[in-house]
């Protein structure tokens, strides 16, 4: 397993990051024990999670996790533990975003769920226009003094909200933001723009989410035609695959000529982006997992990343160039 530091932190984490939102709804409890004990073996020891994980039954994700962690034997001391609040937990005024009193309510219920008396990386899963920075600082820190969180990091952040954040943090003495979590991938690279400078600027390590934008660039013309596709004919991939069809065709006849699995140099090329520090990736399966850290092998050359960009332009580069002079 390769490491890396999360941001400007002493913090080492995995190149890729475990992300949990299938277990419950979609992944057994059996199974999902099974995948997290994979991923130790692997040396992955970043795990993501949120407190809406679990859809239906809202919190379920993260009982999951906890209960794995209850069994022992070091889980929970060799895993680095994310997870996230916004969402409504609720319908109840309060249950959601990041007021002080949500903030202070959602990490104790989740440190309930997952079993723990700590999280090390608390993040924001969106923005909250309507409560000022710093009320959210000062329950953050709170939480930090208390020894409930370690890390603050953000998720679906604009830069202008980086910025925004990371100054208010500044104006208190604060770490503030190490991390944000940005759908990034070779379909949506829109993070390219303002996202990911602001980011580099401020130390705060990308985490992107979706890497294969719903399956979409993990192979799903040929899954189709060979009958194994599931996830890849439904959802964001489904709805993207007519508008991209010539470039996703071209992009697998390039993994072909490489003789590798197309989800794997997706993943290999977000490795190679400076910014990213670890995509996460969602199995479903063990077979999964094992596939997505066959990326963590994979090198591009210049030539290589130049066809990608052929076959995949991106916004130009960044702002305001992508778009100005």
């Amino acid at each position: 397993m390769k490491y890396a530091h999360l941001g400007r932190t002493g913090l080492s984490v995995s190149r890729i990051c475990l992300g949990t939102m299938n277990f419950g709804p979609v992944t057994s409890k059996e199974d999902s024990f099974a995948i997290m004990d994979a991923a130790h073996a692997q040396g992955v020891n970043f795990f993501d999670s949120a407190n809406v994980y679990g859809w239906s039954d809202k919190g379920l994700t993260e009982r999951i996790v906890g209960e794995w962690f209850a069994q022992g034997g070091g889980r929970r001391e060799r895993t680095v533990l994310a997870t996230k609040l916004y969402g409504d937990m609720g319908d109840w005024p309060n249950d959601g975003k990041l007021s002080a009193l949500n903030i202070r309510r959602a990490c104790d219920a989740s440190l309930a769920r997952l079993q723990t008396d700590y999280i090390d990386l608390y993040q924001m899963h969106h923005i909250d226009r309507s409560t000022p920075w710093d009320e959210i600082w000062e329950a953050m820190d709170v939480l930090r003094q208390q020894g409930k969180i370690i890390y603050a990091g953000s998720s679906n952040f604009a830069g202008w909200h980086l910025v925004q954040a990371q100054e208010a943090a500044n104006r208190r003495g604060q770490l503030g933001l190490v991390s944000e979590q940005s759908i990034y991938n070779l379909v949506e690279r829109t993070v390219e723009l303002e996202v990911l400078p602001a980011a580099a600027a401020y130390g705060i390590g990308v985490i992107p989410w979706s890497p294969l934008h719903g399956g979409l660039l993990g192979g799903v013309i040929r899954k189709t035609l060979d009958g194994t596709t599931s996830r890849s004919a439904s959802g964001r991939a489904a709805d993207a695959l007519e508008k991209h069809r010539p470039a996703i065709e071209e992009w697998e006849r390039f993994c072909d000529e490489r003789g590798e699995d197309p989800g794997d140099v997706a993943l290999a090329w977000l490795l190679h982006q400076p910014a990213v520090t670890a995509p996460i990736v969602g199995p479903r399966t063990i077979d999964h997992l094992d596939g997505a850290l066959r990326a963590l092998e994979i090198t591009l050359d210049e030539s290589a990343l130049a066809r990608i960009d052929e076959i995949f332009p991106g916004p130009g580069g960044t702002a305001p160039e992508a778009y100005a002079w």
